[in-house]
């Protein structure tokens, strides 16, 4: 036993020291076990709103902890509360303070209450949002609850150490990576690698042979679901066979071990951690025979769904009884004779499980009273104001019942306090009181309290925000030096390589022929095979290499092929990616350029312009719609000035269009958020974004041939969009507006018509009902006919805006039918 615990500290262990790491281990997971008992009556007795614990995967995560090491990141799912208590980042006071949603940063650092409890993370991100040293720490990405959805973030987690080890021009980024030595660790249940994502995940590591090792907590349920139906042979690690790494061929390293088994245990993860460390090989454990002692969640019992027997082999096999029982067992003989124990005699782990019990105990209490304390120093500041307002006020009987009610809460939350403050108002609205004029600034104190708590850190709100980037223009030298649009794209991106070798660009055709469109031409030949990368078809991984290599330093720029295949990926962006600056409370960052391509091109699957359902999806990214490819050029070096995430959409069929070469390539910038009027107007202002500008133009010509002239506004930005409102100022002028898409009814062209007339106000210059013109409902139909009956066509806006002029002026503009 002795000698498989040496071979997890690399060094021989007196044992004394033996003795006490096991029973500090031990006093670990049995804090973690009282957290989760003592949590779930805290959700049960309403103090907390849910509940789900890391009760019975105990000492599986002791060891994982023991072979994790400072620079390495955990890539987990919500029951790896033992593990963060091992590395030194979680305290039974912060568990109890992510259970009661605690909007301190300090007393809840996973979140300050933003995730439900048993979402870990830690900060890579100091007070000015720039980089810590994640070398000398051990880091967690911060976790979701989709199930499976940390599998594609763990993937470019532990490409990121590839990516260290083996480009030169990296070699002085010591803040992130110490030779490329770091593994990430995955975590997850074991029906949830019945997802696609897990399976795409593992497949796609296997390809790359990244330093990545994954565990699979085994309790034999998917709440209460059987393996059974889960999974093939009931069995993660026999159905994945085929991917074990053999002499001729590489794969992963594959081990099966009891989640009760200590020793073993210890000894399987530092194995694993080796291979992993030194050979940059993937490395699945499948951790079997574990338990739920309390079943999935708080809000069920897993008494309706066990039988008997299984649930008295799981109290028989529960890990924390049996590494008791393992300890009180345990006896060697030293070189002496003299038999060495853990313990003298039962006591002392007794003593240990009282410990816990109090120590839990007191941390709960304290957590709650923070959580608590500052909340009531809010509602005993309303029920101040309140019972001055009950005296003064002509409707007092009201107001100090409002103020009763408050004051007989025994736990007020702010709801209560804000609901009640704010239903006081109404009964004031026909007084002038100076005690109502404190109330109103308590109310908007209490809204913009609220905002930092419960709203901020969505995009970057520090000077790297890319919103600050200061605006370069193209410049261009003697007569005009018309290319391929794709030249642009292609010139600008090698000097981006060049400038920034942090920078990586990867996707499907990306490598080899330089992309589908040759906006990547050569590139892989000049900068290589690990900076300019194909890879296989799998859209979410693709993403997720992305955003795992992002939250280490890196600035990969992730190719999605096509707009429509985006669809793959998107929940990956929507749950992850977009929210994990907000979920962290701005200490995580992921500044991941996604790079694709749309808009007309021919059929349902590759002329989508699904915009409406992106934007709505993908709130914490940048949605950026360039016209062409000089100002697509000119947000990616934005971008690069920046530390927010953002989604750019190539025009699909701009790269043989002729564009004049600009000479400060990788240099100018196209500002984020700005529009651009492209053509001056009076009488109408027509919005549109991407490919449909030409379309629009074409259409403006032959309006100024009946007398029309129309304003045309490049949107550029949808995410954000306008932040200097300056289409108003164009409606103000026109007084008439039309909004031109290629999206479905309702979707893009809805939101910027809500951001024209309500945001900016628009409808106060308005002489005409301001109107949309978009796709039809369906998809595209094939082919150009297919094109000009599904889409805006230049005969389409030109009537639309030509029905609108008739409205206005009948006389002048008759009707065409």
């Amino acid at each position: 036993m002795m000698e498989k615990t040496e071979v997890v500290n690399t060094q021989k262990l007196s044992f004394a020291d033996f003795k006490h790491e096991v029973l500090n281990d031990y006093r670990i997971a049995r804090i973690s076990r009282e957290c989760s008992l003592l949590g779930r009556r805290e959700v049960l007795t309403g103090k907390a709103k849910f509940g789900i614990f890391g009760d019975g995967k105990e000492v599986p995560q002791l060891a994982m902890a023991k072979a994790f090491k400072n620079g390495d990141f955990r890539s987990g799912y919500y029951r790896d509360q033992t593990f963060m208590m091992a590395i030194g980042q979680l305290t039974a006071q912060q568990f109890f303070a992510g259970l009661y949603a605690h909007t301190d940063i300090q007393a809840d650092p996973m979140s300050a209450g933003r995730q439900m409890g048993g979402h870990f993370a830690t900060h890579s991100l100091d007070e000015n949002g720039n980089w810590k040293n994640l070398t000398q720490q051990k880091n967690s990405s911060a976790d979701i609850s989709p199930t499976a959805g940390q599998m594609p973030r763990l993937l470019g987690l532990a490409q990121a150490s590839k990516i260290y080890r083996n480009v030169k021009e990296l070699k002085n980024h010591t803040n992130f990576s110490q030779k490329g030595n770091e593994i990430a660790w995955g975590t997850i249940g074991n029906a949830s690698t019945s997802e696609g994502l897990f399976f795409e995940t593992i497949n796609a590591a296997g390809v790359l042979q990244v330093p990545m090792v994954m565990s699979v907590w085994d309790d034999e349920y998917g709440i209460s679901v059987h393996a059974k139906h889960q999974t093939t042979k009931e069995s993660i690690s026999e159905i994945l066979k085929g991917f074990q790494r053999n002499e001729k061929q590489k794969g992963y390293e594959i081990f099966v071990i009891n989640g009760w088994d200590y020793v073993q245990l210890i000894d399987t993860y530092n194995k694993a951690a080796r291979i992993a460390r030194e050979e940059h090989s993937p490395v699945l454990i499948h951790v079997k025979e574990l338990t739920q002692p309390q079943g999935h969640s708080t809000s069920g019992s897993h008494e309706r769904y066990k039988s008997k027997e299984r649930l008295q082999w799981e109290q028989e096999h529960d890990c924390l009884i049996q590494m008791r029982k393992w300890i009180l067992d345990f006896e060697l003989q030293d070189e002496n004779g003299d038999t060495l124990k853990l313990v003298d005699s039962e006591e002392e782990l007794i003593n240990i499980d009282k410990n816990a019990k109090k120590d839990v105990s007191k941390a709960k209490r304290d957590a709650w009273t923070a959580f608590t304390g500052e909340i009531k120093n809010e509602a005993r500041a309303a029920i101040t104001i309140l019972e001055k307002l009950a005296e003064k006020s002509s409707n007092g009987t009201f107001i100090s019942k409002l103020k009763n009610d408050l004051a007989a809460t025994n736990e007020p939350i702010r709801k209560d306090i804000l609901s009640t403050a704010r239903k006081a108002l109404r009964y004031l609205r026909d007084e002038n009181l100076p005690e109502k004029v404190e109330l109103q600034n308590f109310i908007k104190a209490s809204l913009e309290h609220a905002y930092d708590k419960y709203s901020s850190t969505l995009l970057s709100e520090t000077e790297n925000s890319p919103l600050k980037a200061t605006e370069i223009k193209p410049k261009y030298v003697g007569e005009e030096n018309l290319v391929d649009a794709r030249i642009i794209m292609r010139d600008n991106f090698d000097a981006i390589l060049k400038k920034h070798p942090e920078v990586l660009i990867f996707g499907e055709d990306a490598g080899h022929i330089g992309d589908v469109n040759q906006g990547l031409e050569g590139l892989q030949e000049k900068f290589g095979e690990l900076r300019v990368s194909d890879t296989g078809i799998r859209e979410a991984t693709i993403l997720g290499q992305g955003i795992g290599m992002a939250m280490r330093g890196l600035r990969p720029i992730a190719e999605i092929q096509y707009l429509d295949y985006l669809l793959y990926a998107l929940q990956i962006m929507s749950d992850d990616l977009a929210t994990l600056r907000y979920r962290t409370y701005g200490k995580q960052k992921a500044p991941l350029i996604i790079r694709t391509r749309g808009h007309r091109l021919e059929g349902i699957w590759h002329a989508g312009s699904p915009m409406g359902g992106i934007i709505n999806n993908i709130r914490g990214i940048h949605v950026l719609v360039p016209r062409n490819m000089t100002k697509a050029a000119g947000f990616y070096n934005t971008l690069l000035k920046g530390d927010d995430p953002a989604l750019v959409i190539e025009c699909l069929n701009g790269y043989r269009l002729k564009e004049n070469l600009p000479t400060n390539l990788g240099d100018f910038t196209t500002p984020i958020g700005v529009v651009e009027t492209i053509k001056e107007g009076t009488d109408i202002t027509i919005i549109s974004y991407g490919s449909t500008l030409r379309i629009v133009d074409e259409a403006a010509k032959d309006l100024a041939q009946v007398g029309i002239h129309a304003e045309i506004i490049d949107a550029q930005s949808l995410l954000p969009f306008d932040i200097h409102q300056d289409t108003v100022k164009s409606v103000a002028k026109t007084n008439r507006l039309l909004v031109v898409d290629e999206d479905v009814p309702g979707g893009a062209s809805a939101y910027l018509l809500q951001e024209i007339l309500e945001n900016q106000n628009a409808y106060k210059h308005l002489d005409s009902k301001p109107a949309t013109l978009t796709s039809k409902e369906h998809r595209p139909a094939y082919g150009t006919d297919g094109d000009y009956f599904s889409k805006p066509s230049a005969e389409d806006v030109f009537e639309k805006v030509y029905e609108i002029m008739h409205e206005a002026d009948p006389q002048k503009f008759k009707k065409l039918y």
